[in-house]
C-alpha cells in the first residue's frame, strides 16, 4: 500500500485521537499554535516556587497545562531551547480532547532531553482573582511566574502517555488515573471507511504501545485503552498497579 496518501490522511486529520472524558475541566482558553489546533490546546511556561517545591533541591519546572495535539511537541521544544542547559522537570496538568500521538511525542521528547515528570497543578500567584482568559494571557508568552503546585484531580491517558517519558516519574497519592479509551477522527475526511478506520487504529494502537515498551512501561496499559474504547467510558486505575505496570519510578507518599 503506497504510505503517502495513508500518512497524509492521518496528518490532515490532525491525528484525532481524541479522548472524551466527562471529569475533563471546562476549557476557556483560546486556540494557540498551528492551524486547526482546537481551543484548550496544551502550553507551556516556568514556574517558580518555594525551596524544594517541585523535589529536593528543585525550586522551577516547567508547567504543562491542556490538551496535548499534534504540533505540541514544537512548542515544547520552543520552550527548552529557550532554556537551553537546564534540565527542570515538567508538571503535567493534562485535560481536555487530546491527540494520543502528540502525547507520546512529547513525552519522547522528554526522555531524550533526560527530563523527570510528575503529575500536578500550578497555580500562579498573578492569577488570583483573575478570569481565566487573562490568567491564559499571563501564562502563554511562558513565564518566569510565581507560582505553587497543588494536587491534580486527574491524570488522563494523554496525562500517561506524557508522564511515560518521563526519566523518573511521580504521581501523587491523591490523583486519580483515569483511563479512556480512543478513536480515529477525520476533520478535513470525516467518511472514513469502517476498515480505514480499523486499520488506521490498529497501527496507532501499535505505534503506541511500541513507544510504552521503549519508555519501561507495561504496555497493559494500552489494554486498558483499547477496551474503553468505542464505548465512552472511563477505567480508573488503582494505585497499586501504577508502580506494578512502572508508570511511576517511587512508590507516592
Amino acid at each position: 500500500m503506497n504510505a503517502g496518501p495513508a500518512r497524509a490522511l492521518i496528518l490532515g486529520a490532525l491525528l484525532a485521537l481524541t479522548i472524551t472524558s466527562p471529569i475533563s475541566a471546562q476549557i476557556t482558553a483560546p486556540p494557540i499554535g498551528d492551524f486547526g489546533a482546537p481551543p484548550g490546546a496544551m502550553i507551556f511556561y516556568i514556574a517558580h516556587g518555594a525551596e524544594n517545591s517541585c523535589g529536593p533541591g528543585c525550586s522551577e519546572w516547567i508547567a504543562a497545562e491542556g490538551g496535548a495535539q499534534w504540533d505540541t511537541g514544537r512548542r515544547l521544544m520552543a520552550i527548552l531551547d529557550r532554556y537551553r542547559g537546564r534540565k527542570l522537570p515538567l508538571v503535567i496538568n493534562a485535560f481536555g480532547p487530546a491527540d494520543l500521538k502528540g502525547a507520546a511525542g512529547v513525552g519522547r521528547i522528554l526522555h531524550d532531553r533526560g527530563l523527570d515528570a510528575m503529575v500536578g497543578a500550578t497555580e500562579v500567584a498573578a492569577c488570583a482573582d483573575k478570569p481565566e482568559a487573562e490568567c491564559f494571557l499571563l501564562k502563554r508568552p511562558g513565564g518566569p511566574l510565581d507560582a505553587r503546585l497543588a494536587t491534580a484531580r486527574t491524570c488522563s491517558t494523554a496525562c500517561v502517555l506524557i508522564l511515560a517519558g518521563g526519566i523518573h516519574r511521580t504521581i501523587p497519592p491523591d490523583t486519580r488515573v483515569v483511563m479512556s479509551g480512543m478513536e480515529v477522527r477525520s476533520r478535513r475526511a470525516p467518511n472514513i471507511s469502517d476498515v480505514r478506520r480499523s486499520a488506521l487504529t490498529l497501527g496507532i494502537d501499535n505505534e503506541l504501545r511500541t513507544y510504552l515498551r521503549d519508555m519501561g512501561v507495561e504496555t497493559e496499559v494500552m489494554d486498558i485503552v483499547d477496551q474503553n474504547s468505542g464505548f465512552k467510558r472511563n477505567t480508573e486505575m488503582p494505585p497499586a498497579d501504577w508502580k506494578r505496570l512502572h508508570l511511576i519510578t517511587s512508590t507516592p507518599q
